[in-house]
C-alpha cells in the first residue's frame, strides 16, 4: 500500500497542478464577467483552495505512508480520505447532467477518467482504514 499512497501522491499533485488550467479552458473571464464581483472572486477562491487541499493531500500521503498505514490516527485520517473520495465520485456520478459530456468525446473521457481516479483514490484510502 506504500506505493499506492506514492500513486496517489502524483496523482494529487497532478490534479492540483490541472485546476490552474480551469479558469482559462472553461473561459472564466468571459463567462463569470457578468455576475457580481463577490461570486466571481468566490469561483477562483474555491478554485485555489481544492488546488491546496489536494496538494496537502498529496503531501500527506507521500511523506506521512507509513503513519497512514500503522496508526489508529493515520486509519481515521484515511476513513475521512475515503469518505471525501466517495462524496466526489457520487457528485461525478449523479451530480453533474449527462448532457456535459454524453456524445462529446473529449468530455467523456474526462468523466470516465475522473470518474476512474475518484474510485481508485476511494480504495486505496478504503483499504486502509479497513486493513
Amino acid at each position: 500500500m506504500d506505493t499506492q499512497l506514492k500513486v496517489v501522491s502524483i496523482l494529487l499533485f497532478a490534479l492540483a497542478g490541472a485546476n490552474a488550467f480551469l479558469p482559462h479552458h472553461f473561459n472564466w473571464k468571459t463567462d463569470l464577467a457578468p455576475i457580481k464581483l463577490l461570486n466571481r472572486q468566490i469561483m477562483y477562491v474555491h478554485t485555489f483552495f481544492i488546488a491546496f487541499i489536494l496538494i496537502l493531500m498529496g503531501l500527506l500521503c507521500l511523506t506521512s505512508s507509513n503513519d497512514l498505514l500503522t496508526t489508529v490516527l493515520g486509519r481515521r485520517i484515511a476513513i475521512g480520505l475515503a469518505a471525501f473520495w466517495i462524496a466526489r465520485l457520487l457528485i461525478q456520478l449523479f451530480g453533474y447532467s449527462s448532457r456535459l459530456w454524453k456524445g462529446k468525446r473529449f468530455e467523456t473521457s474526462v468523466h470516465v477518467i475522473a470518474s476512474l481516479l475518484w474510485l481508485y483514490f476511494s480504495i486505496v484510502f478504503i483499504v486502509i482504514a479497513c486493513f
